[in-house]
């Protein structure tokens, strides 16, 4: 199964990025989206903008659960005090999986904002935040 996660910030930019495979269930871990699917996963994300904007002011909860569909991808979302939008566009429909990855995500995103290196509209580079982020997804996902 195959994962595109987008953090994204308030002006709509993504500041991370990071497309994954599943290594449950006899994955390899890479992502393996169709040549369609692999060039469309970031307008997908944005296309379901619109629905997070109307869903986020209809509940106090952070994670948004499944917001989208496209084809036979569900997206869901989850979105910080910040207004900082984490999207996930994946294939199997695992509620508490992704809300737990979420949190835990936005835990490492915390942590990347308390540096006084990290500016909220920068784009997150950080190889330690990216090798978290990959071990989350094989714990989770």
């Amino acid at each position: 199964m195959s994962y595109y996660l987008a953090l994204l910030s308030r002006q709509d930019k993504p500041i991370y990025e990071l497309k994954f495979g599943s290594s449950r269930q006899g994955g390899d871990g890479q992502p393996h989206f169709d040549k369609a699917m692999d060039d469309l996963t970031p307008f997908v994300v944005h296309a379901a903008l619109d629905v997070v904007d109307d869903v986020q002011w209809t509940t106090p909860a952070m994670y948004l659960k499944t917001v989208d569909n496209f084809y036979s991808y569900m997206i869901s979302a989850f979105v910080t005090a910040g207004n900082i939008r984490f999207m996930l566009v994946h294939e199997t429909k695992n509620e508490e999986s992704i809300r737990q990855f979420f949190l835990d995500v936005y835990d490492l995103y915390v942590k990347t904002l308390m540096s006084p290196f990290y500016r909220v509209t920068d784009k997150i580079q950080s190889p330690a935040f990216d090798t978290k982020v990959r071990a989350l997804a094989r714990k989770y996902l």
